[in-house]
């Protein structure tokens, strides 16, 4: 026997479809994000394949990318856009959504001043609905005058910023925390394509960094401080690792 949906308001009125918001409202479920121009995605083979295997260890079954592309590229149409912020969510029951809104702008990223923060995400390797923790540490950082928080242990390792990756600079390589931490998706191309280790990386160890940047779906930035140490926009650093994010191929999400 299928249990109804429950009664849903809002703002004392009575939804539409209260089986889809109820899925929706759960909490647990994992999503991707992705910036879209002229109908293409850069990775579009990596959020697919994330988004499969995100699917298989919380709901127990895979997702055929093309149906996500087609959804995806459905989207798009309907909202009357080629170029958009893209993310796909799903949810228990394996229940796709989409969504379209502005693009972000294009070009590097402002400098951002981090404050740490003493937390580590659940389940990092994931994507997840789960970002509370995050963002209320994202939130207090921004209140206090910064842009973002990083991540770190009770002993001061770094693993991610609340809703970016991070990479030191030493001179030589781009230095990836080894932490637990979602890889994420601009990471991933990124990281092959420059000089770069994964090792632990510690508020201690911070003074020895030449430049630090932060990546995420939206733009690639220079770190100008965490906490009380100034890091250098390395401008030559900043160029290489834009011309290897620009040169990466742009994939068609229509199938």
């Amino acid at each position: 026997m299928t249990t109804p949906p429950p009664h849903i308001e809002i703002d004392g009125a009575p939804v539409a479809d209260p089986g889809t918001l109820a899925a929706v409202m759960t909490g647990f479920g994992h999503f991707t994000a992705m910036q879209v121009r002229d109908g293409r995605a850069k990775g579009l083979d990596l959020h697919l394949a994330r988004l499969d295997r995100s699917t298989r260890e919380l709901f127990g079954r895979g997702l055929d990318g093309e149906e996500v592309r087609a959804l995806a590229a459905g989207a798009l149409e309907r909202a009357g856009r080629r170029d958009a912020s893209l993310r796909v969510y799903v949810y228990p029951g394996v229940r796709v959504a989409v969504t379209v809104a502005a693009p972000a702008p294009d070009g590097p990223g402002a400098p951002q001043r981090l404050a740490t923060a003493e937390y580590w995400r659940p389940a990092p390797h994931i994507k997840h609905l789960g970002g509370f923790g995050q963002s209320y540490h994202r939130e207090a950082a921004v209140r206090a005058g910064y842009d973002e928080a990083v991540l770190t242990s009770p002993y001061g390792e770094i693993a991610e910023g609340s809703i970016t990756n991070i990479a030191f600079w030493d001179g030589t390589s781009l230095v990836w925390p080894s932490a637990p931490c979602l890889e994420g998706i601009t990471m991933a191309l990124l990281a092959p394509r420059l000089p770069s280790v994964r090792r632990p990386v510690t508020l201690a160890d911070l003074a020895g960094y030449r430049a630090a940047l932060v990546t995420n779906s939206r733009s690639v930035a220079p770190v100008t401080a965490i906490d009380e140490v100034a890091f250098a926009v390395d401008e030559e650093l900043m160029g290489r690792v834009h011309a290897a994010y620009d040169a990466v191929e742009w994939d068609e999400l229509r199938p």
